[in-house]
């Protein structure tokens, strides 16, 4: 075999004739034939002599080892010149399509008047007819964003800010037809929106969602949208970190960080790697000048597939609650409690009889891991309960004095208990004009509350009411009246219904006591 004759060292492709992939394998390969190639040559002067024959049934088996392996076994980076310079063309080509841009109409009222006018020296001089008292002037407002389509019969994911207050939405596809589109729901806390548009019997291009946990730092990924409205735009980048939980864009924060150009109007497009899945929704951008600084950020798929089932099934949002709350753990409560480095979330209460309490979770554990992922901030937590299904378990693996456990966790709704029984509080005290309700865990979810408060909350604020002007606000939960402690609606109602020369009222309000007295 005039094979084994090479000089230097073969390589694949001068040996098989075959494009091999693969860094890890191509070296591989080379050591054996090489290893091959200076045992013939020391054991037998001829391909035949010495158990050449042994020699060409062994290198017929690995032959076939080597080529059956999966060439997709491993993930490669470009190793000739020739693959540095592939495109990206095919994948937009087959992608883009389903990339729709989004235009939305409201119509705002502003003064159609200096302010200057409210001055009765000015009203003096020039005439009530500069008062105000025609009333403010309408405007009509536009904006843009970009959305994906992900399902052929029309319906289409963006995110809520772009469609916030819209009257009106129409839908462009990237061959420049319009539809005017139908909101199905907006969910705020995850900034997530479902629209849909009809296009009679026709199946829409859309983008089939990949595992959002199968990405790791480094793969490379495509964001496709409409900024600034110059039309539909294609960016390229990898993804720069995942998991980012501490970027205050909404309730649960849980997003994939991306290099890739995201500038305003990108809102809602898609985020896809190199398969053509879509792995996230463009959401918002890192910049001091409104402009992309190569730090993006997008909601992961896992999360838009729960958002999704639940708009369009229910109507609402449904999320799993973890019935605790905790707190991440620091260096320092990682020494004080024997840990060898800080991890995890400490539990510092758990709701009686709740998830977390009848799967033997305790005060003072350490969750460390939710099924096959790490947790390491309260955030993480949430997202990784909140992605599953109602009626599912999970594994939570904890540390409990220095031993590592794992327990069964039930994934569950949180309840409405005590009812809401929402009311308008009404009568001439320092509280008329709110909207208050019975906190349970299913009405503190709801509102983004700790799932553990209990009490009455303030869930509304009627503009220029006796509360308005006394500076009570959404989320506030009232404590006590002139001594009493509030407990339910009807016992509040019942308080407020009594004369008093003095109103003593206290609330909590983001962990804080606050008093007032108010002298009628």
């Amino acid at each position: 075999m005039s094979i084994l004759t090479y000089k230097s060292p073969p390589t694949p492709e001068n040996i098989w004739g075959l494009p091999l992939k693969g860094g890890g394998g191509m070296l591989i390969k080379e050591r054996i034939l090489v290893t091959l190639n200076e045992r013939v040559r020391t054991n037998s002067s001829s391909p035949l002599r010495g158990g050449g024959l042994r020699w060409g049934g062994l290198i017929s088996a690995l032959l076939i080892l080597l080529l059956s392996a999966p060439a997709q076994a491993q993930k490669q980076v470009p190793t000739s010149q020739a693959e540095i310079k592939l495109s990206f063309a095919p994948l937009v080509k087959k992608s883009a399509p389903a990339v729709v841009n989004i235009f939305t109409r409201k119509t705002v009222r502003q003064r159609s008047f200096s302010p200057l006018f409210d001055d009765p020296f000015f009203r003096r001089f020039f005439g009530e007819q500069f008062s105000g008292r025609a009333g403010p002037r309408k405007k009509v407002q536009n904006s843009l964003g970009s959305g994906v389509i992900v399902n052929a019969n029309g319906t289409i994911i963006t995110n809520h800010h772009v469609i916030k207050g819209a009257e009106e939405i129409t839908v462009v596809l990237s061959d420049r037809r319009e539809f005017d589109a139908k909101l199905v729901g907006s969910d705020k806390r995850t900034d997530l929106a479902v629209l849909k548009i009809s296009a009679g019997a026709e199946k829409l291009p859309f983008l089939p969602f990949r595992d959002s946990d199968d990405l790791e730092v480094g793969d490379l990924v495509l964001a496709i949208g409409n900024p600034f409205g110059v039309g539909q735009t294609v960016t390229s980048g990898i993804v720069s970190a995942l998991a980012r939980t501490q970027v205050g864009i909404n309730d649960l924060n849980f997003f994939i960080q991306t290099d890739a150009a995201i500038n305003p109007g990108n809102s809602g497009g898609a985020l896809i790697t190199l398969d053509g899945k879509l792995v996230g929704i463009n959401s918002a951008i890192y910049s001091k000048g409104g402009g992309s600084v190569g730090i993006g950020f997008a909601i992961p798929t896992n999360m838009v597939r729960t958002v999704l089932a639940g708009l369009t099934g229910g109507g609402r949002v449904v999320r799993p609650w973890i019935g605790a709350e905790g707190q991440g753990v620091t260096s320092d409560i990682a020494s004080s409690i024997g840990m060898k480095r800080p991890a995890g979330i400490l539990i510092n209460g758990v709701y009686k009889k709740g998830p977390a309490d009848r799967a033997g979770i305790k005060v003072g554990d350490v969750i460390i891991g939710v099924g096959k992922h790490e947790v390491n901030d309260t955030e993480s937590l949430r997202f990784r309960i909140a992605t599953r299904p109602i009626g599912e378990s999970l594994d939570i693996k904890l540390i409990r004095r220095g031993k590592i456990r794992q327990v069964i966790f039930p994934v569950e709704a949180p309840p409405e208990k005590p009812k809401t029984n929402k009311a308008e509080l009404s009568g001439y005290n320092p509280l008329q004009g709110v909207t208050v309700g019975n906190l349970s865990p299913a009405l503190s979810d709801q509102i983004g509350m700790n799932l553990l408060s209990r009490g009455v909350v303030i869930l509304e604020t009627r503009p220029r009411s006796a509360a308005k002007r006394f500076g009570f606000q959404p989320r506030d939960i009232i404590k006590e009246i002139n001594g009493a402690e509030v407990k339910t609606v009807g016992q509040l109602k019942r308080l407020l219904s009594r004369k008093s020369a003095q109103w003593n009222i206290s609330i909590s309000r983001g962990g804080k006591v606050l008093s007032m007295s108010v002298n009628q």
